[in-house]
C-alpha cells in the first residue's frame, strides 16, 4: 500500500503540479513525451538486434525494414528534438530573465512534434513503408515496392514535425530579441548579432572588449537554432516534393518520368540532414556542456571568448561538410569530396576538441568537485564524443571510406556512440540538473536507480557500438540481413549491450515517474491554474 501511495501521489517528492507555470508544464510535457519516444526507439532497436541474430515470427522481413526506417527518425525527432526543444524553450527565457515570447506557440511546437512523430511511426508500422531514412531518389516514390498511401502519411508526419520545429525557431529568436510589455525598449538588432556571434567575433580583434548582451549558453542555442531553421526548410521542401509524387500516384497519375536529378537531390538532401548531425548536435551539445560546466562549478567558462568564436566557426563549418556522406558516390565531383568531405570535415575535430578542452579545464579549475549526477553524466557525454568524433573523422577519408562505407562501422562506433553516449548522456545530465528547477524542488526518488542507469547506459552504448564496429570491419553491411550466421557472435554481443541500454532506460523512466508520482505525471498534461505571467522561478 505504501508503494502504491508513493507511486500515485509522489509522496517522497516536493512536486506540486498546481504550482507550475504553463511554460514549466510544457517543458515537462516535452521531456515526458521525449522519453516515451526514446522508449519506442530502444524497444524497436532491441527487436532489430534480435532479428539480426536470428529472424523470428514476431515481425516479418518487411516489418524489420519498416522499423529500420522509423527507428532513427523516432529517436532524432520524437525523442531528441522533444527533449532539446523543451529544455531550450525553458532555458532561454530563464537565462535571459524574461518571459518567453509565446507560450501558445511553445505548446503548438509540442503538439506538432508529438503528433507528427506518431503519424510517421504508425505509417511505417501499418503500411511497412520502408525506403530507409536516406530517402534516396527515386526510392521514396518507387510504388512497385511501397504503398503511396503509407508513403504520403509517413511524409505528412515528418512535415508536422518540421512545422513544430519551425515554431520553435520563431519562438527562440523572438524571445531573444523582443521587449516584454512594461519593459524598457531592448536593442533587438544588437541582441540578434550577439546571439548569432557577429558581435562576439568582432570582440576578438578589439583592444577593449565590449560586454556581450547574450550569455554564452543562449548564444549556443541561437546558433544551433540557425541550423535547425535551415534543416527545417530543406527537409520540409523535400517532403513536399516526395508528397507530390505520392498524392499523384494515389489518384492514378504516374510522375515517374518527371525530371529530378538524383545527384543534385542527394546533395540537397544530405546538406539538410547533415545540419542535424554536424550542426545541431555539435553546437547544441557544446552549448549544453558550457552551461553545465558553469552551473556545476559556479565559475565563468575558461576561454569564454574563444568558445564563442568557436561556436560561430562550427556554425559555418556545419554548412559545408555534407559531402562526407557522398565519398563513395562515383558521380560526386572529386573537388567536393576533398574540400567538403575530407578537409572541412577534419576541422570539426578541432572545434569539438576545443569545446572538450574548455569544459574539462573549467571543471578542473573548480576541483574538488562532488561527483553529482549531472557531473558524471556530463563526463559520460564527453567520453562519448571523444570516441565517436575521431571515428567519424576516420570515415571522412576517401581511402578508408572505401572500406568502411555502408558497413556496421558507420552506424556503430560513430553514429550510435555519438548519439547514445555523447548526445543522450549530455541530455541526461541536463535533465538531472534542471529537474529540481523545472519542478520547483522535486527530488529524485532513488540514487541507486540513477547509478544503475548510468553504468548500464554507458557500458551498453559503448559496447554495442564497439561490437557493431567489429562486425563492420569484418564486412557486415548496414541495412542488410544475414541468414548464414556469419556475424551472429557480434550481433549477440551487441544485443546483450542493447539489453543493458533498455534496462538503463527503464530504471531512469521509473525513477522520474516515482519522483513526481503518477498523479504528478498526469498533472503535467492538465492546464495550469496560475494566473501570473510566465516569469520563471529564480
Amino acid at each position: 500500500m505504501t508503494f502504491i501511495k508513493t507511486f500515485m501521489d509522489g509522496e517522497q517528492s516536493l512536486f506540486k503540479p498546481g504550482s507550475l507555470t504553463r511554460m514549466q508544464k510544457i517543458t515537462l510535457r516535452f521531456i515526458v513525451i521525449g522519453l516515451v519516444y526514446y522508449g519506442f526507439a530502444v524497444i524497436e532497436g532491441m527487436l532489430m538486434r534480435m532479428y539480426e541474430i536470428e529472424p523470428f515470427s514476431l515481425i516479418s522481413e518487411n516489418q524489420f525494414f519498416a522499423i529500420l526506417t522509423a527507428h532513427p527518425l523516432v529517436g532524432i525527432f520524437g525523442s531528441t528534438y522533444s527533449i532539446v526543444i523543451g529544455a531550450f524553450l525553458f532555458l532561454v527565457p530563464y537565462l535571459m530573465k524574461k518571459p518567453i515570447w509565446s507560450v501558445n506557440l511553445a505548446n503548438w511546437s509540442f503538439i506538432m512534434i508529438a503528433v507528427g512523430t506518431f503519424v510517421f511511426w504508425s505509417a511505417g508500422f501499418v503500411s511497412h513503408y520502408a525506403p530507409l531514412y536516406t530517402l534516396y531518389w527515386p526510392l521514396p516514390a518507387d510504388f512497385t515496392q511501397f504503398s503511396p498511401v503509407g508513403g504520403a502519411i509517413f511524409i505528412l508526419g515528418l512535415a508536422l514535425v518540421m512545422v513544430g520545429a519551425g515554431f520553435f525557431v520563431i519562438n527562440i529568436f523572438k524571445t531573444i530579441t523582443y521587449t516584454p510589455e512594461g519593459w524598457d525598449k531592448q536593442p533587438a538588432g544588437k541582441l540578434f548579432k550577439s546571439a548569432v556571434g557577429l558581435s562576439g567575433f568582432k570582440n576578438l580583434f578589439r583592444k577593449e572588449k565590449k560586454e556581450h548582451l547574450v550569455s554564452l549558453p543562449v548564444a549556443a542555442i541561437a546558433r544551433g537554432t540557425v541550423d535547425m531553421a535551415l534543416n527545417t526548410l530543406i527537409i520540409l521542401f523535400t517532403g513536399i516534393l516526395i508528397l507530390v509524387f505520392m498524392v499523384a500516384a494515389i489518384f492514378g497519375k504516374d510522375l515517374s518520368h518527371t525530371a529530378v536529378d538524383a545527384l543534385l537531390y542527394k546533395n540537397w538532401f544530405w546538406w539538410g540532414l547533415d545540419l542535424i548531425a554536424d550542426g545541431l548536435v555539435l553546437i547544441f551539445v557544446a552549448g549544453t556542456w558550457y552551461l553545465l560546466a558553469m552551473m556545476l562549478t559556479g565559475k565563468k567558462l575558461f576561454m569564454q571568448n574563444i568558445a564563442r568564436a568557436a561556436l560561430l566557426v562550427e556554425l559555418v563549418v556545419s554548412w559545408t561538410v555534407w559531402s562526407h556522406h557522398l565519398l563513395a558516390d562515383q558521380s560526386q565531383p572529386g573537388w567536393l569530396k576533398i574540400l567538403s568531405g575530407e578537409f572541412v570535415t577534419a576541422f570539426e575535430l578541432i572545434t569539438q576538441g576545443l569545446a572538450f578542452f574548455i569544459v574539462l579545464v573549467t571543471l578542473w579549475s573548480a576541483r574538488p568537485l562532488k561527483m553529482t549526477n549531472p557531473l558524471k553524466f556530463l563526463l559520460g557525454g564527453l567520453l562519448g564524443f571523444a570516441l565517436a568524433v575521431p571515428a567519424g573523422i576516420m570515415q571522412a577519408d576517401v581511402g578508408l571510406n572505401r572500406i568502411l562505407h555502408n558497413t556496421q562501422w558507420i552506424i556503430g562506433p560513430h553514429v550510435h556512440v555519438a548519439i547514445l553516449i555523447g548526445l543522450t548522456m549530455t541530455l541526461y545530465a541536463a535533465v538531472y540538473i534542471l529537474f529540481p528547477i523545472v519542478t520547483n524542488g522535486a527530488k529524485i526518488y532513488s540514487q541507486k536507480l540513477v547509478n544503475l542507469h548510468f553504468w548500464t547506459h554507458l557500458l551498453g552504448g559503448i559496447g554495442m557500438g564497439a561490437f557493431m564496429g567489429m562486425a563492420g570491419l569484418k564486412g557486415m553491411l548496414r541495412r542488410t540481413l544475414y541468414f548464414d550466421g556469419e556475424y551472429s557472435l557480434y550481433m549477440i554481443l551487441a544485443g546483450i549491450c542493447g539489453a543493458l541500454l533498455l534496462i538503463g532506460f527503464l530504471a531512469f523512466f521509473y525513477n522520474i515517474v516515482m519522483s513526481v508520482g503518477f498523479k504528478g505525471v498526469l498533472g503535467i498534461f492538465t492546464p495550469s491554474k496560475l494566473k501570473t505571467k510566465e516569469i520563471l522561478p529564480e
